[in-house]
């Protein structure tokens, strides 16, 4: 239960879900409405944008009817992190507009302030991007389609120390994700023989990585590893590397795909190349599937804008969606949903995904990658993969 969710106010928004939404209502209802929580506005609007593109293309393509029923999309601004403002917008979608769904969630505190209201209400909640590993075991009606920050960086850990990193200096930001993802590679790096030289958190609200970098800078170490939410502070964060001279000075820059986001590679230009990072999609994912889903993209959205994970997470996340109404013949009984939810497979763009009946977490390949120059394009170039990773970070 999260901070100042009184018994008692669990009680009075159950009494009043349950007085709004009587049973057997969803699957009396022809119209099966998705409530969509995402910062469309402020800081994160960019990776909010490339949800929703995804979440918007999937309906493109295979129609807004499913099993007889018509899916409408509510979205809602949370405007950045901010759990008061998601929580309060989730209770509205379920209380007043009767959503048989909420999805999105680019941020992890805004995912775990409506954890509670998913329980109490028995709403299906699809995170399409939040990726600290904690919040699923938050309510049994949550599901992710996204990542989780241990899933993508156990396997960077464990490559860094198979191929002669000995040292590594940790900068990440301070919030759950940035939490996950330094505990995460410390644990994996050192079990394999690796020392951590040092270790940063920085703030995830306007942070000025100057002073952090200049740290990185006095420690000289072999390798650093990065963690920073997608948008734009991975630009800036290079940026200043760039600034100050390291990447020109040797120094091994590990992250995981968050920090070479396709959405703002090009951006980063140079000072991105040889970052090697391990992630579950690339915008050049060689597969028949992937390039499918690029070209429609484009066509979607225009050439400038290329897909990122963020809108593979959407994509995927209305896919599974879909599935489960298609295999429900549109009865959304919140129960039978999250069971058509476990153990659910099928091919993404990013490869082919898995709903671990356990946990409700993603199981799904995680490639190691390294930032080149491709036909003069700036791209992540998969060279490496592990299949069927599962999240070592969950809690047992």
């Amino acid at each position: 239960m999260s901070k100042g969710c009184s018994a008692a106010g669990l009680a009075a928004l159950a009494a009043l879900v349950l007085g709004l939404v009587a049973p057997g209502a969803a699957r009396a209802e022809e119209t099966i409405k998705i409530g969509l929580l995402l910062p469309f506005s402020g800081p994160f609007a960019e990776t909010a944008r490339q949800i929703d593109n995804g979440v918007k293309l999937y309906v493109k393509q295979h129609g807004d009817t499913v099993a007889g029923k018509k899916i409408e999309i509510l979205d809602r601004d949370t405007t950045g992190p901010a759990p008061d403002v998601a929580k309060r917008l989730a209770q509205e979608l379920v209380t007043r507009d009767k959503v048989n769904f909420l999805a999105g969630f680019v941020l992890t505190p805004n995912a775990l302030a409506v954890a509670d209201i998913a329980t109490e209400a028995k709403v299906p909640t699809v995170l399409m991007n939040a990726a600290t590993s904690i919040i699923t075991v938050k309510s049994p009606y949550i599901v992710r389609l996204s990542f989780t920050l241990p899933q993508v960086t156990v396997p960077l850990a464990q490559w860094a120390a198979k191929n002669g990193i000995k040292q590594v200096y940790l900068m990440t930001s301070d919030y759950g994700p940035g939490h996950d993802a330094a505990a995460a590679f410390e644990k994996a790096f050192t079990a394999a023989g690796g020392q951590i030289v040092g270790k940063v958190e920085m703030p995830l609200k306007s942070p000025d990585f100057a002073a952090y970098v200049q740290k990185v800078s006095d420690v000289k170490p072999q390798a650093v590893f990065l963690f920073v939410p997608s948008g734009q502070q991975p630009t800036a964060l290079m940026k200043t590397f760039a600034e100050q001279g390291l990447t020109r000075s040797g120094l091994k820059i590990l992250a995981t795909g968050d920090v070479t986001d396709d959405d703002v590679l090009e951006t980063m230009g140079d000072p991105a190349l040889g970052i090697i990072t391990t992630h579950h999609y690339s915008y050049a994912h060689d597969s028949q599937l992937n390039k499918a889903y690029v070209k429609a993209y484009a066509q979607a959205y225009g050439p400038d804008i290329r897909p990122n994970f963020m809108s593979v997470g959407g994509y995927d996340g209305m896919a599974a969606i879909y599935k489960a109404i298609a295999e429900l013949k549109g009865n959304v009984d919140p129960d039978k949903v999250m069971a058509a939810f476990k153990g659910m497979r099928f091919e993404s763009p990013r490869g082919p995904i898995e709903i671990d009946p356990a946990t409700r977490d993603i199981v799904q390949t995680v490639y190691v990658r390294r930032v080149e120059k491709v036909d003069g394009k700036v791209v992540n170039v998969e060279f490496d993969k592990i299949p069927d990773v599962k999240d070592p970070g969950k809690p047992r």
